[in-house]
């Protein structure tokens, strides 16, 4: 199946990074490499784009696609919560700009075999990398009703999340729970017919959050943000475009803390915790999609695009 994946907020978050054409850019979320191909055609000879995704299918989408700009792109199949690490081996301790595009690809969804769809009958999975041991099935079938529960109400924001964990201890008591279609007939035994009736799939929000839990999405958002932003040369920017309300908080108060990290008490005449600021946040309100991108991609309705700049004192 070829790798699909049309980039949300695309212009607007290109524009966003204030490409320099001699500059070093990271797309810490690779996918098929729309938003890549957009900063590789900006950059000169002298310019230079690091690509990082864990997930081998985008790999080799996007090698194919940014096969023209080759001699100023190299792919790394990693995280990017490795980013500093992994451009350490490359020789690069700053770069230019970061841009995180957070979405679950649409070939992942698309592609049945991959788990991440309610749509389809599949295997339990939900991994966006393969080479990794927790997967959906261990999240479903292992994890107890209390730690169901959390995840199902933090991660999916779904108020029958309670009635949920215990369907699926229950259900699995009887044999364990092996594939999506098994799973979102659970969902449904719990949730009332009258809710149903509204709102979507039943099984969207549950599946977002065990797709969070599998692939520790927000943990790892929250513990590399920081260090994405201080690889930023002075007037680097980052930019991120999240997908759901927790996300975009995390972004929301890591930009602002990097802002003003100031911890003192209101009433202190002066700043004695030392903390300096790291640079200004771009966006006092989020960016979302125009008209014509959400009626030409569904996908994007959702989305919102922060950016932060660097100051270097």
């Amino acid at each position: 199946m070829e790798f699909r994946h049309k980039s949300v907020l695309l212009e607007e978050s290109i524009e966003a990074l204030h490409i320099r054409p001699d500059g070093i850019y990271v797309d810490g979320t690779l996918g098929g490499g729309g938003h890549s191909y957009e900063i590789c055609r900006r950059l000169s000879d002298g310019g230079r784009l690091i690509g990082i995704d864990q997930d081998a299918a985008a790999i080799a989408a996007a090698t194919k696609r940014l096969e023209e700009f080759k001699d100023r792109v190299t792919i790394v199949r990693s995280n990017y919560c490795d980013m500093k690490k992994e451009l350490g081996k490359l020789g690069i301790t700053s770069v230019d700009g970061v841009i995180l595009d957070l979405g679950v690809s649409s070939y992942q969804l698309d592609e049945a075999e991959r788990g991440f769809t309610y749509r389809e009958d599949a295997p339990l999975d939900m991994r966006m990398d393969q080479r990794q041991t927790l997967s959906a099935k261990e999240v479903v079938n292992d994890y107890s009703e209390m730690e169901l529960y959390h995840i199902i109400r933090d991660y999916g924001e779904e108020r029958f999340a309670k009635n949920i964990a215990k369907h699926i201890v229950s259900a699995r008591k009887e044999k364990q729970l092996e594939t999506t279609g098994e799973l979102i007939h659970v969902i449904k035994a719990a949730i009332p017919a009258k809710a149903r009736a509204t709102g979507g799939h039943p099984a969207k929000r549950t599946f977002q959050a065990i797709r969070i839990e599998v692939n520790r999405e927000l943990y790892v958002l929250d513990h590399s943000l920081g260090d994405m932003i201080d690889l930023l040369n002075d007037k680097g920017r980052i930019c991120v475009i999240t997908f759901h309300s927790l996300e975009d908080r995390i972004v929301k108060n890591k930009f602002r803390e990097s802002e003003n990290p100031c911890t003192c008490p209101k009433e202190f005449p002066v700043c004695i915790c030392g903390k300096k600021p790291k640079g200004r946040v771009i966006t006092r309100k989020p960016i979302v999609p125009s008209e014509e991108e959400l009626e030409e991609n569904t996908r994007s309705k959702s989305s919102k695009l922060r950016v932060f700049e660097r100051e270097i004192q």
